[in-house]
């Protein structure tokens, strides 16, 4: 698979964002303007005041960082989610935009856009003029996590999160870094014994509580290639998957045990930003090194009996847990080389051994289905080592012995090993 060439992935992202800023520019000064008269309402408690106050800081806001020339993306949960349940109706319409403000004069405290670091070096002067015209601005700054072990550069900090203030509104501007395998991370915003807590209402902020990492492809591709199944079974089975996983999660960290994402659970992460709902199980991956006896019976005492173990702690070690419903909760055990890592695979009716080999990886926080979980830093790599470089494409029908990429035939149980080594129950 060819190099992704980063440039041109933001030069789609600018284009995107600015298309859709667009439509809500030509929507206020063609339909409001025309058909209502004064846009913004000055009716104390009125909603149509409310909301026209939002639309119209966003407003100031944009006009703040065009005039600095400064690209910003939107990321805003709420209001992408509002576009997305309308993007096909947005799509076909020939009468032009929604004769109500749909999306940004909804209901929040914040309106949340993105910046990458390297677009801008020159934030004093967008300081002076954002309080010119009437904003109140704060920045949050932390440890540079890629400086972490080089004893001269590990303290130095850098800008994470910047919140510009007006009127009853808030602007969240989340500083986004790259990094190597086609990521990008953010921090958390941690605020300062110095700093005001009640300068916004910080608990409501979409972006912060956790750092995290993006993939620049899933950015680009996810709700666009990727749209949700929202069938009946599709929206039980993610439902029951995220369940599982909550649990799962729980139990491991209890036990101090660290777990990541992996298999088609980790491809979903990435791809499509979600639970793949014809995968039918979850899968995580775990170090040998960080094997505990204590697993098994910790997730018995969870409600999950084993329903089987494979291979044994020296050697191809996996177990799979039965939770509600006929979702399964796998967990692979990783084993490092001097240069690859590799998990194995053991077919019970034979005896047949395999092997699953992976570049070596380490391990990043991201958030997922509302748990903060590590994935692969070099996510792409670990994807593509699995399901090769036509990953983007989804396989309904996956045959784990002979569809892995990175699949290796790796010899056969002894026979009189196979009481120890295969256990269904």
């Amino acid at each position: 698979m060819q190099k992704v060439n980063k440039n041109v992935v933001l030069a789609v992202l600018s284009l995107t964002s600015l298309v859709f800023l667009l439509f809500q520019l030509y929507y206020y000064k063609f339909y409001l303007s025309q058909k209502n008269g004064a846009v913004f309402s000055k009716a104390r408690g009125s909603q149509s005041g409310q909301d026209s106050t939002r639309w119209h800081v966003v407003r100031k806001f944009l006009g703040l960082i065009s005039s600095h020339n400064i690209p910003v993306y939107l990321i805003d949960p709420l209001i992408l989610g509002l576009v997305d349940k309308d993007i096909e109706q947005i799509r076909s319409s020939s009468d032009g935009p929604s004769p109500e403000c749909k999306y940004f004069c909804a209901p929040r405290d914040f309106t949340t856009f993105a910046l990458l670091d390297k677009a801008w070096k020159h934030e004093v002067g967008l300081f002076r003029t954002a309080e010119k015209m009437g904003f109140q601005w704060l920045k949050v700054l932390n440890k540079d996590p890629r400086l972490d072990g080089m004893d001269d550069l590990s303290g130095t900090e850098i800008p994470l999160h910047y919140i510009f203030k007006l009127a009853s509104h808030a602007i969240h501007l989340v500083v986004f870094y790259e990094r190597s395998g086609n990521f990008l991370w953010h921090g958390p915003l941690r605020l300062k014994q110095h700093m005001d807590r009640k300068f916004v209402p910080f608990r409501k902020l979409h972006f912060g509580r956790y750092p995290g990492v993006n993939p620049i492809l899933q950015l680009t591709f996810a709700s666009q290639v990727y749209p949700d199944d929202a069938s009946v079974d599709a929206v039980e089975f993610r439902k029951r998957a995220k369940s599982l996983l909550h649990l799962a999660a729980l139990t491991l960290n209890n036990l101090g045990v660290k777990f990541w994402l992996s298999s088609g659970t980790c491809l979903g992460w990435y791809r499509q930003c979600n639970v793949i709902p014809y995968s039918k199980d979850v899968d995580l991956g775990i170090f040998i090194r960080d094997y505990k006896a204590d697993i098994i019976p910790a997730f018995q005492k969870a409600g999950l009996p084993l329903k089987h173990k494979f291979g044994k702690v020296e050697d191809s070690l996996e177990l799979s847990f039965q939770g509600d419903d006929d979702v399964k909760l796998d967990i692979f055990f990783f084993y490092e080389e001097d240069d690859y890592i590799w998990n194995g695979g053991t077919q019970a009716k034979s005896g047949k051994k395999f092997k699953y080999l992976f570049p070596k990886f380490t391990l990043c926080w991201t958030e997922f289905v509302g748990l903060k979980v590590h994935v692969p830093c070099e996510t792409l790599q670990y994807v593509e080592a699995n399901y090769g470089p036509d990953w983007k494409v989804p396989v309904k029908t996956w045959d784990w012995k002979n569809s892995p990429s990175n699949v290796q035939y790796n010899g056969v149980w002894p026979v009189d090993e196979w009481d120890e080594v295969i256990q269904i129950y």
